[in-house]
């Protein structure tokens, strides 16, 4: 019923976070996978060291869908520092040297950098032109967090969307999705905004303007951007039925994950249809994968 856009695992779990494991084992997550119904995932390699205890290699994921045919579907994590750490780095020799395995796109990029550092543009230039689909995470700061920063309003998000409009972001986290409205405070995209939509955000502006920004809807943050104001939600999923992808983002073995049951919800009460519903659950990653 579902293709998860946005999952971790580890082979071995690695160091333990807060005092518990910090990622499911392939099998792990294969079991929590029978308990929501999901068919297959992308997995997504911790490679930019901001966000992982202990980072892993685009192989070992290489590695875990060759174990698992038609379970997992790789993606490869290139950091916009690798190589050269320079603007002119030629990322597009690892690009394509995981394309050429199977990789079927790039992230989660979660590099402490802002969308318009020219190491950042680099990588995106070279992943237009391999033509692979990328997965961010955008961080409210920079420092003492992980991801890619832009400002209040996405003007850097908006800029690159411009640069590189035959790459497809997958956009993630609550720095993006708190933008579904018009921030009361800045300090909102550190949290998960619970009051109701007054007014439409800049996140949907950009969706209509640019084809090229497509929402991933893993974790709470893409869970809540929906949950916070159902009515205005409906709306949304309706309005970008094409562009919008079912996700996970489980990291733990027990990592939440309440979007299964608020989409499952919305469809059962009549509020998306069936073809809305397929589409997000599975439909628009089996097009953008081309994995039909």
């Amino acid at each position: 019923m579902f293709i998860d856009i946005h999952a971790h695992t580890h082979r071995i779990p690695g160091p333990p976070r807060g005092g518990k494991q910090a990622y499911a084992t392939p099998r792990q997550l294969l079991e929590r996978y029978e308990s929501i119904n999901v068919e297959s995932a992308v997995l997504l390699p911790t490679a930019n060291p901001e966000c992982a205890y202990e980072t892993q290699s685009n192989m070992e994921i290489l590695e875990i869908c060759k174990a698992y045919p038609g379970r997992f579907i790789p993606f490869c994590n290139v950091d916009p520092r690798a190589m050269t750490n320079s603007a002119d780095a030629p990322l597009d020799e690892l690009l394509s040297f995981y394309k050429e395995q199977g990789c079927k796109g790039i992230g989660e990029v979660c590099a402490n950098l802002s969308f318009l550092d020219p190491l950042v543009q680099n990588l995106f230039k070279h992943a237009q032109a391999a033509g692979l689909p990328l997965t961010f995470h955008m961080a409210p700061q920079i420092g003492g967090t992980y991801g890619l920063y832009d400002d209040p309003g996405l003007p850097q998000l908006e800029r690159s969307l411009q640069l590189w409009p035959g790459l497809k972001f997958l956009a993630h986290s609550q720095a993006f999705w708190a933008e579904m409205a018009p921030l009361e405070t800045p300090a909102d995209r550190y949290d998960y905004p619970r009051y109701p939509v007054k007014e439409e955000g800049v996140v949907l502006k950009l969706m209509r303007r640019y084809e090229n920004l497509l929402g991933d809807l893993s974790a709470g943050s893409g869970c809540n951007a929906l949950a916070r104001d159902i009515d205005y939600a409906v709306d949304f999923l309706n309005e970008f039925q094409d562009r919008l992808f079912f996700g996970t983002d489980i990291c733990a073995p027990d990592t939440p994950t309440p979007l299964v049951d608020l989409l499952l919800r919305l469809h059962d009460e009549g509020k998306i249809n069936t073809e809305v519903f397929e589409k997000i659950s599975r439909g628009n990653a089996r097009k953008l994968l081309s994995l039909l």
